[in-house]
């Protein structure tokens, strides 16, 4: 009898969710409310356990029961899984947690979900270089209803790492350099996971990485230390980590790197004085992989000691590591954490699974129809490939070589032309490779008849073989032909003498950009740039479409080629949407949103840099002794931050500024014409830039304030108008304060970040 009355005082305190054969949706007490009540009946190990997040290794359907982790489930200790998909398999572990448990708390599911689902679209560097905030939470919505049609309910992404330097692999993973584009589509892609609330059953809860300055790693190399000032990381660096936080991410996860000395996983001052206190984050802190251990390296203390170190600094979940579940009820014996503590933590991943309805319905996200009709479907095929064609870049197009004509002979040459399990790109885990269209592919469907395609490989990624096994993993290979490089070019000069035109299809593979893919060249590969070299000598126009997951070094190409096309990874739809851009069914209109170096040495390179005292006073790229210059190489970069060509020409004009002195709570507007002189439709990227001329503290020569998506048909004029106030001119100074100050300013408008349309403002007091 006794049992029996305690159980049903559980299903009391549980709102009455809770039933041993079945759970089903039902109305519940407040969340505070709920959340006390449960966490009154918790122990401790259960309230250590819902701070544990391992990763699943994947399970077979129906042996969840004798998984290893079933039964740290069963007892309680598992808060979360990830890696983990398919409907069939998360309700099969749901069930042990909801049905086999004391207290029947349901567990939340996560998977990396960067850039689609099934559905892949441009890795999210190609999805920045798109310009367009709705494509981008478009892209973001579909992945979230795929990801939940598929079970699962918390994504990490998106990552908002502001990125500097070219050799760090996860520069593909991010927006680029800037941090008001980056902070625009942070927001943008919060929105897109979450919607407007977690109500319905296709909201993924969305979780901000890396936090923080992961993307300034010393020497670009992955988990190397980070040091910079507080006032570069206010006006610099955290900007999209406090817009995603403000448009309401439910989770943020720490990064790798250091920062003051102390690793971010154990820096209260990080997530606590700044992400609770003054930005006011209401969400849970989750580890990266083993963050918490790998302190120990970073030469912290023991397991307990930075476990403990985490859990007072703010962290509320530790992926992998089981810190935590080992040390926490140990720690709080000897007093060096407190109960209070723990409750803290418990509470925040109790109250995000009460958001998500989970407590409502532990299955809510198990809902086997909707697996089978809304994932990888025609209409979100069809979106990623206008979204990819978008994300293109053209840098180069001498003689209007492109669009190409469906007609001739085209010789398609390359190790990337067939090569479709790398269109997706890096971090598309959940893609179906073997669904992925290729150039070659695309390019024969998009051509049809019109065009003869004739193909050859031509060299391998490089030279080197365990370059390209490192380079191709995670099923991404490029079939390493084992001929010669001799027989493969001859093989590639035989079917380009065919030809009227040259595509050669080349750059990076997949993975050889991405997490743990750093590099000290930036480069395209020597076996390609000798293939493209020989490829040019034929004396026909060659067409370079480049994969790449960073900006690249591009020099001899940029000699040598007729046009160059940056493709990025442009997702499941690749093949398609590149071959819509070369035939000219779409204009490219994709703008860079990191600065493409002409040398490795140049790196850290981006247009928002500071003035130095000596500035380099000419324009020509001449040596000058006693200046800020190289005495080998010009200071200014191959592709500026904001370029990209199209096949039509837009001309600006009439830049007005509506008026010249504004006071502090004033508004003021910019306005230009922009005019499609060109023969063909297109869509170009008005851009904003300032330079506040004289300030407490140095500022950038330029800084990204405003832009504008437009489409316009041949001979169409429109009219774009930036609205701005005192807000938008504030940066944070030495003493950390949002100010904005008085003083001069210039404003310009143009097509990238070299625009040269001015007009100037002055902000009185």
């Amino acid at each position: 009898m006794k049992k029996q009355l305690i159980a049903l005082s559980l299903l009391v305190a549980l709102g009455g969710y809770a039933q041993k054969k079945k759970a089903t949706k039902t109305t519940l007490k407040p969340k505070s409310e709920f959340v006390t009540d449960l966490m009154s009946k918790m122990t401790l190990d259960e309230k250590i356990g819902q701070l544990n997040l391992p990763t699943s290794g994947d399970i077979t359907t129906g042996q969840s029961s004798s998984w290893d982790i079933a039964k740290k489930i069963e007892e309680g200790k598992v808060g979360g899984l990830f890696n983990i998909k398919t409907v069939a398999k998360i309700r099969d572990v749901q069930k042990i947690a909801v049905e086999k448990s004391r207290l029947k708390i349901p567990m939340i599911f996560g998977m990396d979900v960067i850039h689609g689902y099934e559905t892949v679209f441009p890795i999210p560097l190609g999805l920045s270089c798109s310009w367009d905030l709705k494509a981008i939470e478009q892209s973001a919505r579909i992945a979230a209803q795929e990801a939940t049609a598929d079970g699962i309910n918390w994504t990490f992404s998106p990552m908002v790492d502001i990125s500097r330097d070219a050799r760090w692999g996860r520069f593909s993973e991010g927006s680029g350099e800037d941090p008001f584009l980056g902070s625009r589509i942070a927001e943008a892609m919060v929105r897109g996971y979450q919607g407007k609330d977690y109500s319905g059953n296709n909201s993924l809860m969305a979780c901000v990485k890396h936090f923080a300055l992961y993307g300034a790693a010393e020497a670009g190399r992955d988990y190397n230390t980070t040091d910079m000032s507080r006032i570069r990381m206010y006006n610099e660096y955290f900007p999209p980590y406090k817009a995603a936080v403000d448009a309401g991410a439910g989770s943020v996860m720490v990064s790798f790197n250091e920062i003051d000395g102390i690793p971010a996983t154990g820096n209260k001052w990080l997530l606590t004085d700044v992400l609770r206190k003054q930005w006011g984050f209401k969400g849970f802190v989750v580890t990266d992989f083993t963050g918490i251990p790998e302190m120990i390296e970073h030469g912290m203390g023991d397991l307990q000691t930075v476990s403990a170190l985490a859990l007072k600094a703010g962290v509320e979940m530790d992926m992998v590591g089981e810190g935590f579940l080992g040390t926490l009820k140990k720690s709080l014996d000897e007093g060096k954490v407190t109960m209070a503590e723990i409750d803290n933590a418990c509470r925040l991943i109790l109250e995000a699974k009460y958001d998500l309805g989970l407590f409502h319905d532990p299955y809510k996200y198990c809902d086997v129809n909707r697996a089978k009709t809304e994932i990888f479907t025609k209409t979100n095929r069809d979106i990623a490939r206008r979204i990819a064609s978008e994300s293109m870049v053209l840098l180069k197009n001498d003689k209007q070589t492109l669009p190409l004509k469906k007609s001739g002979t085209i010789a398609l040459i390359g190790p990337l032309a067939d090569a479709k399990e790398n269109m997706g790109g890096t971090w598309s885990v959940a893609g179906r490779l073997a669904d992925n269209i290729s150039l070659l592919a695309g390019m024969k469907s998009v051509a049809g008849n019109g065009a003869k395609i004739v193909y050859a490989k031509g060299s391998n990624l490089d030279y080197d073989a365990k370059f390209e096994e490192n380079a191709t993993m995670f099923g991404k290979t490029l079939h390493r032909d084992n001929r010669s490089h001799e027989e493969l070019l001859k093989e590639a000069l035989a079917v380009a003498n065919q030809a009227d035109v040259i595509v050669a299809a080349i750059g990076e593979s997949a993975e050889l950009s991405g997490e743990s893919s750093s590099r000290t060249s930036i480069e395209i590969p020597q076996a390609q740039k000798d293939l493209l070299e020989a490829l040019v000598k034929t004396g026909k126009p060659v067409v370079v479409v480049l994969f790449n997951g960073r900006p690249l070094a591009l020099v001899d190409e940029e000699k040598s080629a007729t046009a160059i096309l940056d493709v990025w990874f442009s997702g499941s739809e690749s093949g398609y949407a590149i071959a819509d851009v070369l035939f000219g069914a779409v204009n490219p209109s994709g703008k860079l949103t990191s600065t493409f170096p002409r040398s490795i040495g140049q790196i850290p390179i981006f247009y928002n840099a500071k003035n130095t005292g000596r500035p380099i006073a000419n324009k020509e790229g001449k040596f000058e002794k006693f200046r800020s210059n190289y005495i080998d190489e010009r200071n200014e970069p191959l592709f500026p931050f904001g370029f990209g060509l199209s096949y039509t020409k837009f001309a600006y004009s009439n830049l007005k500024i509506s008026s010249a002195k504004a006071g502090m709570n004033d508004k003021f507007s910019i306005s230009v014409e922009v005019a499609n002189t060109g023969s063909f439709d297109g869509a170009e990227v008005v851009q904003l830039y300032m330079r506040d001329l004289v300030g407490s503290v140095t500022r950038p020569v330029r800084e990204l304030k405003g832009f504008e998506k437009i489409f316009l048909k041949k001979g169409e004029k429109k009219t774009v108008t930036f609205n701005l106030s005192a807000e938008d001119l504030k940066f944070y100074n030495s003493d950390l304060n949002f100010v904005a100050e008085p003083g001069a300013f210039e404003f310009y408008v143009g097509t990238n970040s070299n625009a040269d349309m001015k007009v100037n403002f002055e902000l009185t007091k």
